[in-house]
């Protein structure tokens, strides 16, 4: 198996190196079966490539220090400025890290602090998110260009390149000012050809597609009136903290419990509808109590799940609406699953803050967990040939492609053509100046000829 693989690489290379000096908690990284997952993911499935990128991690997170990061030691005056911080979810249900641009200032704080913050940050996430997907958000409201700092932009790119494997869902650009187009080109070289993809340059009117409403604040153009302020983390020792279970341990338990009833009970069907390949199953509150659900998935680059995350009364229900992203290529037998997770809560209008706290310390709450399966639509076969849906949306996605290649260059072009027309008239002022002193000095000939 790769796991296994990428984990003997790793130990090749530890018993090569018997002083590499690791910190036990990043040690425990390499136990991890899901971390290795994600790194194995973010490596295109290459367990040479994955265990040189785990030596990599571990060596940094030794060098920066980053298992040893915590509130005592950051500067904690520039952590409550609400430059960088945590709130909301995207449309996947992956918790946004907000850089509010305008606050910020290139040069005008220490960059090794800053540095520390979003490492503090980036754990954080990790740890509460479980290693599930997060996304950056650019609010570039109202910036100019002492705004821009290409330095904090790139180490934030680096991190999600070499250091946190397969934790990036959106790079999310809110109304970028157009002064400042030219620099974010810069930015878009910067990243691999996937991360290309992820880069979603939004104003208010389209940023409900990737951001909904009621998880968008109020500056946004959204119904979110959050303001931000530093809530400690609320950190608890490997003993005491809850075992999570993962897809892949799943297979000895059954996808049961007593807080939801879920029809279909253990399989969604895809089906075709109107250029898009969806999915849907309904969840009911069986309980007596008010309960919080969450859904995850194993693919989560590859679904968009509506709602990901609620609320639910008692006997309330909840339809929820699965849609396969374009340029995905499915089989009609899947290993893609969805786990539907649930808990008790003491009422229905809880903040996104309050639920986050609950889910966070829900250390001897029961947690009921339901898997789903995927079952997606039979190949169609056209002219003969045998034809995925998902070929419909490679073919928009190579017009799309196709499309901006064009824009490019007709932008080139046009661009190009302002400065010939510059030249051309810089010219034409450099032609009649020289032709009126050589005008003037042949006039002051003559004028001195007939003194």
């Amino acid at each position: 198996m790769p796991v296994a693989e990428v984990r003997s690489l790793f130990q090749t290379r530890i018993t090569e190196n018997p002083d590499h000096g690791f910190h036990p908690l990043d040690f425990d990284r390499t136990k991890d079966e899901k971390y290795i997952r994600r790194v194995l993911k973010h490596c295109s499935e290459d367990p040479k490539q994955a265990a040189d990128m785990l030596w990599d991690i571990l060596t940094w997170r030794k060098t920066v220090g980053a298992s040893d990061i915590n509130e005592s030691n950051i500067k904690m005056d520039y952590v409550e400025e609400g430059i960088i911080f945590p709130h909301s979810r995207d449309v996947d249900g992956s918790l946004l890290l907000i850089i509010k641009s305008k606050k910020h200032v290139k040069g005008t704080k220490d960059f090794d602090e800053i540095k520390k913050i979003i490492i503090y940050w980036f754990d954080r996430m990790e740890r509460e998110e479980n290693g599930n997907k997060i996304s950056l958000f650019f609010d570039m409201d109202g910036c100019g260009l002492s705004n821009m700092d290409m330095e904090l932009i790139q180490y934030l790119i680096s991190l999600f390149k070499y250091y946190y494997p397969n934790f990036l869902n959106y790079i999310i650009i809110f109304q970028m000012p157009w002064v400042l187009s030219a620099a974010f080109k810069i930015v878009k070289s910067l990243l691999p050809a996937q991360a290309i993809e992820k880069l979603k340059n939004v104003n208010k009117d389209s940023l409900k597609n990737f951001v909904l409403p009621d998880q968008a604040l109020t500056c946004w153009g959204g119904t979110d009136n959050y303001e931000y302020e530093f809530i400690p983390e609320n950190r608890v020792t490997p003993e005491h903290t809850p075992k999570k279970v993962t897809f892949a341990q799943q297979n000895d338990i059954k996808p049961t419990g007593d807080m939801l009833k879920i029809q279909p009970s253990n399989l969604i069907v895809f089906k075709n509808e109107n250029d898009d390949i969806t999915g849907q199953f309904t969840i009911t509150n069986n309980d007596p109590s008010v309960i919080s659900f969450k859904i995850r998935t194993t693919s989560p680059e590859k679904f968009r799940v509506r709602p990901s995350s609620g609320v639910l009364a008692v006997g309330a229900s909840q339809s929820v609406m699965i849609v396969v992203q374009p340029g995905f290529q499915l089989k009609n037998v899947s290993k893609d699953m969805f786990l539907v997770m649930c808990m008790q809560v003491p009422k229905t209008d809880l903040s996104q803050k309050e639920l986050s706290e609950i889910w966070q310390n829900n250390s001897g709450n029961k947690v009921d967990e339901y898997r789903l399966k995927c079952q997606f639509p039979i190949l169609e076969v056209k002219n003969g040939n045998v034809l995925d849906k998902a070929d419909k949306y490679d073919s928009v996605t190579n017009a799309l492609n196709n499309l901006q290649i064009n824009y490019e260059i007709l932008h080139k072009q046009v661009e190009r053509m302002k400065m010939f027309q510059f030249l051309t008239l810089l010219l034409s002022i450099v032609a009649v100046v020289l032709g009126y002193l050589v005008y003037m000095n042949t006039h002051e000939d003559r004028y001195c000829e007939q003194i």
